[in-house]
């Protein structure tokens, strides 16, 4: 069964990874950090929250899938107190219910010390 892969944004400096990876009925999302589309990473949780939203969504319009088909989400934080807050932006970008199954961990850092969250997923394009 052919792989397909689908890289960063033209622009968007990354490590060796695709962005997303399409086999058979099921989409894999990378760990997709707070970054905007000139590579920096906004101030605040908030932003960095809506940054990955935006580009978990527009891997998902690519592999043809849509919230609505997410199955599994991971999300990494590195603040505790930002849970609450997360939860909340979380159900404004990935509702309404139901949501997809979710593992949230606080972790000690991610590869950037600025970053602040990370969000990764599997979606079904089975439908």
């Amino acid at each position: 069964m052919a792989v397909q892969h689908f890289p960063p944004p033209p622009g968007v400096k990354a490590p060796p990874l695709s962005f997303g990876a399409r086999v058979g009925d099921l989409l894999f999302i990378s760990g997709i950090p707070g970054f905007d589309a000139n590579g920096g990473l906004p101030d605040g949780f908030e932003a960095q929250f809506a940054t990955v939203a935006t580009s978990f969504k527009r891997v998902l319009d690519q592999g043809g899938a849509t919230m609505r088909d997410l199955v599994k989400v991971n999300v990494l934080l590195t603040r505790a107190a930002d849970v609450a807050t997360m939860n909340v932006l979380y159900a404004g970008a990935f509702g309404p219910p139901p949501y997809p199954a979710r593992t949230t961990c606080v972790v000690v850092a991610l590869p950037d010390p600025k970053m602040l969250i990370e969000i990764e997923g599997v979606a079904s394009l089975k439908g």
